[in-house]
């Protein structure tokens, strides 16, 4: 009697599209936690006397031990010993635990309690890392900020274990198959997730008609304990797959030190662990401070109190429009062309609706809230034309191409329209739109591109050792911009010291050219590498312009 052909898992469409949404959808959540403060800096600033400094040092500690510790390194050393579905447990609860500590730095029974007495005379100086010029402290940072950037160097080593677990689990499930539309479309929810904290965390610090940071993280908080139960469904999912192939995850291909020197003897290693790094540093550290750079470059209308404008119910509703702009763009991938134009046509009808909506609102965070909307439509596409077609090298270059000239136009073209109601937000949705859009040709086609560089048994220590990389740039620009802004802008300091100007328009009145121009010019460097990425290439073959699926 023969025996029923088994199918695998990773064989059905269906199963292996479940288990990159569970992934995702925990990508999502850490994504909203990871930029929760970002929309409400100048609420922090004016209620818990965070300054730009304050506030960069916070946002550059998420990396601190991924970077310093080595802490990436290690969970790439467990993901390659342990496996994904481990791994990927462990991170969640990481995650978990750090949030948990961040959000109680910003409640308010932290202020005035023992803790904050303790914080305020302790860590003030770290040795070793205050002579190198690398503490995560410094004397006179608020004790609720040094608080909370502990919470977030616990967040950061969970969300960027996670970053690589993900990415070795769709290498895992989708090998020879749609790959990079994988890794693309669940960077593309992942990062709805950026919008979805720009429109909500601004609501819930200000609910109820008083302003209370906390709540804004609690929010988080909630989201990461179902990120937390996504991957528990994973871990079942993963498991099954390997009990139908017979795989000893756990015992699979284990790690030795001398795999690291075979990674790092790969020149296409290194520009690719470059490009990331020159890339991600000019978009991550920018996310942190972009609302405070539209309501410093923008000119902002009150709205009425009684007004629908202003209140909860209308972003509420934006949201709705944004997941229909979402997934009208992101299914028309998989339509034939009649059906694909009519489902454009309405993301687009939605789109000019959503920014007719951020106009109305007079808001910069829903404004910033566009920023991964056409990312999500054409991530995709770009991914399904690496599948098919290859040229991942050249989108990268593309990708900084787009980089500089959003950058630049921030700097120097949005400030011109300060005054200007209209073509000031036009121009503002316009370059957040494209600068979306060039930050989705990363993952379509820099993470696929790994695969090719490295022997698929250190697949999970080569990630690693790349977000390590990457996350020296997430750990260094976001305190570097805080610094420059701070020293750009010596009036304003001045001013606030002596107590001659209101700290709600301080807060709202930086001069951000220097940063964007430094942001600009990692760009400049991303493309000058991405040159270089396509000659190594083609001397050494290893067929990263190439397409991914399998003949």
């Amino acid at each position: 009697m023969k025996e029923k052909a088994v199918t695998l898992l990773n064989e059905s469409k269906t199963a292996r599209w479940i288990a990159l949404l569970l992934l995702s959808f925990a990508m999502f959540c850490s994504y909203i936690f990871m930029d929760i403060l970002s929309p409400i800096k100048d609420l922090l600033e004016t209620t818990r006397g965070w300054d730009s400094n304050a506030f960069g040092t916070y946002a550059g500690s998420e990396t601190f031990l991924n970077v310093f510790i080595f802490f990436l390194i290690f969970a790439g050393i467990i993901l390659d010993k342990m496996g994904v579905r481990f791994t990927a447990l462990l991170s969640g609860v990481v995650m978990l635990l750090g949030a948990i500590i961040n959000w109680y730095a910003v409640t308010e029974n932290f202020m005035g309690s023992g803790l904050e007495s303790w914080f305020n005379n302790n860590l003030n100086y770290i040795p070793g890392f205050s002579e190198l010029g690398v503490s995560p402290f410094y004397e006179g940072m608020p004790a609720s900020a040094k608080f909370a950037a502990i919470g977030f160097m616990v967040f950061g080593c969970g969300v960027e274990m996670a970053g690589i677990t993900v990415s070795r689990g769709i290498v895992k499930w989708f090998r020879g198959k749609e790959m990079a539309l994988a890794m693309g479309s669940e960077m593309a929810l992942a990062r709805l997730g950026v919008a979805t904290c720009m429109i909500f965390s601004p609501v819930f610090a200000k609910m109820f008609g008083r302003v209370d940071v906390s709540r804004s993280v609690a929010f988080g908080v909630i989201l990461l304990m179902i990120a937390l139960i996504m991957f528990i469904v994973y871990f079942f999912m993963d498991k099954k797959l390997d009990e139908q192939t017979g795989a000893e995850e756990e015992k699979d291909d284990p790690f030795r030190v001398a795999d690291i020197g075979k990674i790092l003897s790969s020149s296409g290693f290194w520009l690719v662990a470059l490009l990331c790094v020159l890339y991600y540093s000019a978009i991550f550290p920018f996310q942190k401070y972009a609302v405070n750079m539209l309501q410093c470059n923008l000119t902002f209308t009150e709205i009425p109190k009684g007004s629908f404008w202003a209140s909860n119910t209308v972003a509420v509703v934006q949201y709705v429009v944004m997941l229909i702009v979402a997934l009208t763009s992101f299914m028309s991938n998989f339509q034939k062309k009649s059906s694909q134009k009519i489902l454009l046509a309405v993301a687009v009808i939605f789109l000019i609706v959503f920014c007719f909506m951020s106009y109305k609102r007079q808001s910069a965070e829903s404004i910033f809230a566009v920023f991964p909307l056409l990312a999500v439509g054409i991530t995709p596409i770009l991914g399904k034309y690496v599948d098919n077609k290859g040229k991942a090298a050249s989108m990268l270059m593309l990708g900084s191409i787009l980089l500089i000239v959003c950058h630049l136009t921030f700097a120097f073209l949005l400030p011109l329209l300060k005054g200007n109601d209209l073509g000031g937000f036009i121009l503002a949705f316009v370059t957040i739109l494209i600068l979306g859009s060039s930050f989705s040709l990363v993952p379509a086609s820099l993470w696929p591109s790994v695969p090719k560089l490295v022997d698929s048994k250190v697949i999970g220590s080569a990630y690693a050792l790349i977000f390590w990389i990457q996350n020296i740039g997430l750990w260094l620009f976001p305190m570097l911009i805080g610094k420059i802004l701070k020293s750009s802008n010596p009036d304003i300091t001045k001013a606030l010291e002596e107590g001659t100007i209101d700290p709600q328009v301080a807060a709202t009145s930086y001069d951000y050219t220097n940063p964007l121009l430094m942001l600009a010019l990692l760009g400049v460097a991303a493309l000058i590498l991405g040159f270089v990425l396509k000659y190594v290439d083609k001397k050494n073959s290893y067929g990263l312009e190439l397409p991914n699926k399998l003949a």
